[in-house]
């Protein structure tokens, strides 16, 4: 039994690299002991006389096998203990391992949204164009074109880096709907760290809106982002609250357009710091798209009360749809200001301004917009102003607008092709509560430009 025992007990101590070695130990003594043993009954037999000695030095071992006994006896209680551990640890480590594994795909998920802002954001870094803010310090450091007051800025206000690309991809979206059935339809080019090609290089009304509709945008998103409570250090309004009105008070978040403004300002506006012409007329545009965010800002209230009464209104000032503030630049494009250049020396040295083209014209005011180059007519490629052309464009054989079949074609004409699309029609509501439709195929002539 003591044998078994022992067996059992070096099976196990194989698992703990320490018990191990001693109850092996252990287990080559008592097979010692237990030869000697036979060998003393045997010599008992023979010899009467050494049973005495024998019998001592049994007992003696005997002494020696309990004592190894309960050595082993704790032993083996230490190691079920520890085997108990040794379970609770593994499954520890198996939902760490998978709260890790979660947070890995989060964390890989988090750099790969970190790495679109980035590629969003260094590609209007560039030349004439928009530079953003980056998501961390390191990022910061890989984009080219930054200039260090715009680095320093990058890096000291990571938490709003990607509501400034947010920003900036709005701005982008605006400015493709406003120009959707213009020559020039703000096309970007996916290869390119100059995100609108050569278009820009130029100081034309194309630019002038570009620089509006971005440095707007960014105030925008940036704003919004504070009001949602995203970021640490910017919230809501506290400042324009003056006494309420008849019938609403004051209450939810309003929007702090003041904030959002100031971050534009003070990133986009960073690299334009030059005595020369160009700098002078985005800094302007910049701030008519700024200017045009806080011209737009209004109470907008919520009703309180038993069944929609409204016997008490609560109030906070609130950004427009962004749609508002594209379609009122849209429209400063239209009237945008042709400026000239003027030289004057100034203690720094010579410095370019502006001044309106026209003086029988009204000046415009830091709402408007301004350019002094023309644009390209846009009719046809020209790697070297940026133009795409317009040939294969949709156009709208009944208007007789810059979208019309004969202005966005430039006079070459169209072709016409028939589509078929499929569509939802003949849907009827049924109670309760869903709609049922049929697909129809319908077909449309589609015109493109020769």
């Amino acid at each position: 039994m003591q044998s078994r025992s022992a067996e059992q007990i070096s099976e196990d101590a194989e698992q703990i690299s320490e018990d191990a070695e001693q109850i092996s130990k252990v287990a080559e003594q008592i097979s010692e002991v237990a030869e000697q043993i036979s060998e003393d009954a045997e010599q008992i037999s023979e010899d009467a006389e050494q049973i005495s000695e024998d019998a001592e030095q049994i007992s003696k071992v005997a002494e020696q096998i309990s004592k190894v006994a309960e050595q082993i006896s704790e032993d083996a209680e230490q190691i079920s203990e520890d085997a108990e551990q040794i379970s609770k640890d593994a499954e520890q480590i198996s939902k760490d391992a998978e709260q890790i594994s979660e947070d890995a795909g989060q964390i890989s998920e988090d750099a790969e949204q970190i790495s679109e802002d980035a590629e969003q954001i260094s590609s209007l870094a560039l030349g004439q164009q928009y530079s953003s803010l980056g998501s961390q310090p390191i990022l910061c450091g890989s984009i080219p074109g930054l200039v260090p007051k715009q680095l320093r800025f990058c890096r000291n206000y990571i938490e709003i880096m990607p509501s400034v690309a947010e920003g900036v991809k709005l701005g982008i979206q605006e400015c493709q709907h406003q120009f959707r059935g213009r020559r020039w339809n703000c096309t970007t080019i996916d290869d390119s760290l100059a995100i609108f090609g050569p278009v820009l290089d130029k100081a034309t009304r194309e630019s002038a809106f570009v620089h509006a509709i971005a440095s707007a945008g960014v105030a925008f998103a940036v704003t919004r982002s504070c009001a949602e409570g995203t970021s640490t250090i910017c919230g809501c309004d506290s400042h324009h609250k003056g006494p309420p009105g008849d019938g609403w008070k004051w209450g939810g978040c309003s929007e702090d357009a003041d904030f959002g403004v100031l971050v534009s300002r003070e990133f986009a506006d960073a690299r334009e710091n030059r005595p020369d012409a160009r700098s002078a007329m985005n800094r302007h545009n910049n701030e008519a798209g700024r200017t045009t965010i806080l011209d737009h800002m209004h109470l907008k209230c919520k009703c309180h009360g038993l069944s929609g009464s409204c016997e008490v209104k609560t109030c906070w000032w609130a950004q427009p749809d962004f749609r508002a503030i594209g379609d009122y630049l849209k429209d400063k494009y239209d009237s945008a200001s042709e400026m000239v250049v003027e030289k004057h020396r100034e203690s720094r040295g010579w410095v370019e301004t502006l001044r309106a083209k026209y003086a029988l014209f009204k000046p415009p005011t830091e709402r408007d917009l301004v350019y002094y180059e023309n644009s390209p007519n846009f009719c046809e490629p020209n790697p070297e102003t940026g133009s795409f052309g317009t040939r294969d464009r949709t156009c709208n054989v009944t208007s007789h607008g810059i979208d019309g079949c004969d202005l966005l074609c430039c006079g070459r004409g169209h072709n016409t092709r028939t589509e078929k699309r499929k569509e939802k029609c003949h849907c009827i509501f049924h109670w309760c509560c869903y709609v049922s439709c049929q697909e129809c195929t319908r077909v449309y002539d589609v015109h493109t430009c020769k």
